[in-house]
């Protein structure tokens, strides 16, 4: 395997810290994607980096843009594939890297006008992989000249990968968990505030519940709101 210099692969080595460091950060997962495709671009030098994630929400399953530090407006428009298609299909299908030396000349590269216009050449997708080597999307790297690029680079784009696959993982998580939680304080308000209302106005459980989401809809307030009203309002008595 050759060697870069020191100065690059201590880039490199930067540029992984920096997204490790985003793994445990109060970061929204936007602002998280827009980090990883940042520092990919910065250590690699590349034109344009893109970010790719699966929808696990359509059927059968799509890919799409997420992030890219790109300003053409074309690049930033919002695009999606099927699993089988272009190259980011192949790569989050096969699990593997994929080098193309000229995107203009790859059957499978989707957007070649694109590619003229922003004078696009060399490109190289790597799989976002998390446990178990479950891919969850895909980084794309592109060089504005010809470019091969190595199998060190390739590693440690690789890497820089599935660092991002970990942090973006790990945001969901706690997106999910944060959800979870809210609902579970809701539910403790509500019914905390259903026993107010069954004490003070003799309503059933079932009517309790009814009346805060009565009251919920005709103020337009959630019926958390609601329900931390009438617990206020037991303090104030």
């Amino acid at each position: 395997m050759e060697k870069l210099a020191p100065q690059i692969y201590d880039k490199y080595i930067k540029g992984i810290m920096d997204i490790t460091r985003a793994i445990t950060s109060d970061l929204y997962q936007e602002d998280i994607l827009k980090l990883i495709v940042m520092v990919t671009a910065k250590v690699t030098g590349v034109e344009i980096c893109s970010l790719w994630l699966i929808d696990e929400g359509t059927d059968p399953l799509k890919i799409r843009l997420t992030a890219t530090q790109a300003i053409d407006p074309d690049y930033l428009k919002d695009r999606s594939l099927s699993m089988n298609e272009g190259i980011v299909g192949f790569v989050a299908t096969h699990k593997k890297p994929l080098i193309i030396p000229n995107v203009l000349k790859e059957p499978r590269f989707k957007e070649k006008d694109m590619a003229k216009r922003m004078h696009l050449v060399s490109m190289v997708s790597v799989p976002l992989q998390v446990k178990n080597e479950k891919v969850i999307g895909v980084l794309n790297c592109f060089t504005a000249k010809p470019h091969a690029f190595s199998e060190t680079e390739v590693n440690l784009i690789q890497t820089v990968a599935n660092q991002a696959a970990v942090a973006i993982v790990n945001t969901e998580l706690m997106v999910k968990t944060r959800v979870i939680q809210e609902e579970l304080e809701t539910r403790k308000l509500v019914e905390r505030a259903k026993e107010i209302l069954m004490l003070r106005r003799g309503k059933t459980g079932e009517q309790a519940y009814r009346w805060i989401q009565k009251r919920s809809m005709t103020t337009r307030k959630s019926m958390r709101s609601v329900a931390e009203a009438i617990l206020l309002s037991e303090e104030l008595d």
